[in-house]
């Protein structure tokens, strides 16, 4: 059994997602798990002995334009190590969970107290955050003095290595799916409600920022609906949401339909046909896993680690970003009803080689190698 304290973002975005996931699988292991953030996230929605959450109570003062986050965090992590006998720290985005790691780690040492800690990078914390001049030498300098790092996917750790001088060895660990979760449930009586007349149903699901390119997704329908009679439904929330909804009034308005936040995704991907993901930066793709597991077939741009997750004519189609005739030419062969069961078994398929229980064992066997080196790390210092 090993204590360990996760660092997250609480939100929807993929990492505080993955984070999550990743404490409850571990604390169903047997595990016990701390997470440290600013508020519960969103998925920790079950009661488990071994899973706990530690609040950091972020404080405003006149004198601060903007309240000490890190400071506050670096504090809490301190906390918690100390009173409940971590044995590992795993911060989750780069951005500043690393830099305050590293920072709780050299503060812990003067207590008498050492603990490694293990950096997850998972996209935007390295290929927009990161890049950022003012952020780029303290982010290259948490990474490399990280006890081990890993990244989502092969784009992502070369990514990091060409953008950054990183010194120290990546370990790839891809996001990961529940397959007891993520599995077609028998809804067809919503999806009447939704197709009355028989239409494919065709999902989208972000956070409808401008890097997840909506607007492709909205013309890529109009075009194919014209030839398969198809409804779409867009989740998620985020700044382009209303400019989407704007651009949706002026095309095929009847057959567009948004959803908001929704917690039960799985719910919709059960009789979806069909995933549009059109991002032009993604580096892994993890809400098109959780639809492929739902026997969703996708439809995906070639963008960072997508190619690496949607299998090119097994689990669906990649396409270039911003092609919008081929992604439409696609979508029309895997709804056509000679082929739409084949590929979704073929997303099922490749969705179960990114099952938890796989995943979970390389996360352990990592966190066990880490913690070993830096003990032996500590006796060759002494």
């Amino acid at each position: 059994m090993i204590k360990v304290g996760i660092v997250c973002y609480p939100t929807y975005g993929g990492s505080g997602v993955v984070a999550t996931e990743l404490g409850k699988a571990l604390s169903k292991k047997g595990h016990e798990i701390h997470f440290i953030t600013y508020s519960q996230p969103t998925r920790l929605d079950f009661f488990n002995p071994n899973l706990y959450y530690h609040e950091v109570s972020v404080k405003s003062y006149p004198l601060f334009q903007y309240p000490p986050y890190e400071l506050a965090l670096t504090s809490k992590m301190v906390d918690v190590v100390i009173n409940e006998k971590l044995d590992l720290l795993h911060v989750h985005y780069a951005v500043p969970h690393a830099s305050a790691a590293y920072m709780a780690q050299q503060i812990l040492r003067t207590k008498g107290c050492d603990i490694p800690f293990i950096t997850t990078l998972h996209g935007t914390d390295i290929t927009i955050v990161g890049k950022d001049a003012t952020n780029e030498p303290a982010v290259t300098f948490s990474i490399n003095e990280s006890n081990g790092v890993t990244a989502v996917s092969e784009d992502l750790k070369n990514d990091t290595y060409q953008h950054f001088k990183i010194n120290r060895s990546i370990e790839v660990i891809p996001n990961f799916v529940d397959s007891e979760r993520f599995k077609k449930q028998p809804k067809e009586h919503f999806k009447k409600a939704i197709c009355p007349n028989d239409e494919k149903l065709v999902v989208h699901t972000s956070n409808f920022r401008k890097v997840k390119r909506v607007e492709d997704v909205l013309d890529v329908f109009c075009e194919m609906n014209k030839v398969v009679p198809s409804k779409l439904l867009l989740i998620g929330d985020g700044p382009e949401r209303k400019r989407m909804e704007d651009k949706a009034r002026g095309v095929c308005t009847e057959d567009i339909r948004f959803l908001g936040k929704l917690e039960a995704v799985e719910e919709v991907f059960s009789v979806s046909d069909l995933f549009l993901m059109t991002s032009e930066k993604e580096s892994f793709g993890l809400a098109a896993l959780e639809a492929m597991a739902c026997e969703v077939p996708v439809i995906s741009t070639n963008a960072g680690g997508l190619p690496e997750l949607n299998k090119d004519g097994h689990s669906g189609f990649v396409c270039e970003v911003g092609d919008i005739d081929g992604m439409v030419k696609k979508a029309i062969q895997i709804l056509d009803s000679e082929n739409l069961d084949r590929f979704k078994q073929g997303a099922r398929a490749r969705a179960k080689e990114f099952d938890v229980n796989i995943i979970l064992s390389k996360y352990e066997d990592y966190y066990q190698s880490v913690i070993k080196e830096y003990k032996k790390l500590l006796t060759e210092t002494l």
